[in-house]
């Protein structure tokens, strides 16, 4: 079989198309070594390192890779499998051979990413109950009411960062103490191995000999009846051990349906914390730390327009700075509202900029409080028209990409502090009035 440049060139497309497509570890566990050993017209050989791989790659990810090679190739190729023959290697070599592949800035036996601390990490409204229980955990494992430690939310707002600046504490001031850090599709990739490999006394040896479990996405487990099993009794042998176990979600426990009653009824038995969107100011407090930390400057306007673009996602909004930084480097312009635009609209798409103007948002406000438009704008301290400025400052900075010096003028030249004030009190109305929450998303969905 005769492999070309090209053939070699359309199998990379392939692999990256699958990384696309699937999560990073499923990618590096199945795919990073599997290579093209041969194409013919009608046919395609992969070479992987053994059976098991081979079984599973058929199993779980044969329509994947036939889209992919349909996608590139042109066509549907038959699919053939070569086992790779290795030499045995000493137990050192693969030592060395594993170690070569950790990055440095990751704590080999835990995983840890030692960026994650909690000197670098914001605090604001939305995280603070979750990161004092984590400073309470990582000062006394095992040794507060908070076990197990659960923390929900969604994607993005800093769960990965503070269960690992946990970890992180714990080896600096108790580095005798075992920590492992895993990711919940990570642990069941080991089980499933274990299984394949009839080591599974080495699996439970491995996660049972620990003092600090730190598993990430549990969400993954849903569905999975053998890896929530074995999961069941590794928890509970550490927690009869007075081990730490720390958890993450993407949502409350009790939202898991497709995970067994007797788990969600563990995690229950310790703390279970939220961590909710960070207000306007946290987001930018975030960027100016990741800014500090990295030692770059990045005027205040790019700042605090890019943290009022993201407000769900920190993780996006971090990236979307990097991509500022990298195109700002590459292209040798300056840093500007109007690169940062470009790059936000790559990122976040049509939904980006919101074609809704200050005006406009006044004006809904004004029909659906029967507060006359012109009092918004006027000094008056009335309760209900006060009421109704709020709440279309509010939205003005949710809904426009205006900078809070902007939205002040509109309201009659009012500084941002006022604007900052009248935001956190509708957020908080929000959050504990319905009323109020039904009108604003009322007026939100008619002006969207």
């Amino acid at each position: 079989m005769k492999i070309t440049g090209d053939n070699n060139k359309l199998w990379n497309q392939c692999l990256n198309h699958i990384g696309s497509t699937i999560s990073e570890q499923a990618f590096e566990t199945w795919f990073n070594s599997v290579s093209m050993v041969g194409c013919t017209g009608d046919e395609i050989t992969l070479q992987v390192p053994n059976r098991f791989h081979y079984e599973w790659l058929e199993s779980k990810y044969s329509e994947t890779i036939d889209s992919a090679i349909q996608k590139f190739f042109g066509s549907s190729l038959k699919i053939n499998y070569s086992v790779l023959i290795q030499p045995e290697e000493d137990n050192q070599e693969k030592i060395n051979k594993v170690d070569s592949l950790i990055p440095k800035k990751f704590h080999r036996a835990s995983q840890l990413n030692s960026r994650y601390t909690f000197s670098n990490f914001i605090e604001g409204k939305g995280n603070q109950f979750a990161k004092a229980a984590a400073s309470s955990v990582a000062d006394g494992p095992g040794q507060t009411p908070f076990n197990p430690l659960v923390i929900y939310s969604n994607p993005g707002l800093g769960k990965t960062h503070l269960i690992q600046a946990i970890g992180n504490h714990i080896l600096k001031t108790q580095p005798k103490m075992r920590v492992i850090y895993v990711t919940s599709e990570k642990f069941m990739l080991d089980f499933i191995k274990s299984i394949q490999n009839n080591s599974s006394t080495k699996f439970t040896q491995y996660y049972r000999n620990v003092d600090i479990l730190i598993l990430d996405d549990v969400q993954f487990f849903q569905s999975k009846e053998q890896t929530q099993e074995q999961f069941f009794h590794l928890f509970n042998d550490l927690f009869q051990q007075g081990k730490q176990i720390v958890l993450t979600t993407d949502r409350h426990p009790n939202e898991l349906t497709n995970l067994k009653d007797r788990l969600v009824s563990r995690f229950q038995s310790g703390l279970i914390v939220d961590i909710q969107p960070p207000d306007l100011e946290t987001r930018i407090a975030i960027l100016m730390k990741k800014a500090e930390n990295e030692k770059l400057e990045i005027p205040y306007d790019v700042t605090e327009f890019l943290a009022a673009s993201f407000t769900d996602d920190i993780r996006m909004m971090e990236g979307a700075m990097v991509k500022i930084l990298a195109l700002s480097s590459l292209t040798n312009t300056d840093i500007t509202k109007n690169l940062s635009k470009t790059v936000i609209q790559d990122i976040l798409g049509d939904k980006a900029f919101k074609k809704i103007s200050m005006k406009e948002i006044c004006k809904k406000v004004s029909l659906a409080t029967e507060v006359s438009e012109a009092k918004l704008y006027s000094k008056s301290r009335q309760v209900d028209l006060v009421f109704a400025r709020h709440i279309a400052m509010f939205l003005c900075r949710e809904l426009t990409n205006n900078s809070l010096v902007h939205i002040g003028n509109h309201f009659g030249k009012r500084d941002h502090a006022t604007i900052i004030h009248a935001c956190k009190t509708i957020e908080e109305k929000i959050n504990n009035d319905k009323q109020t929450s039904d009108l604003v998303n009322k007026i939100k969905s008619e002006l969207q």
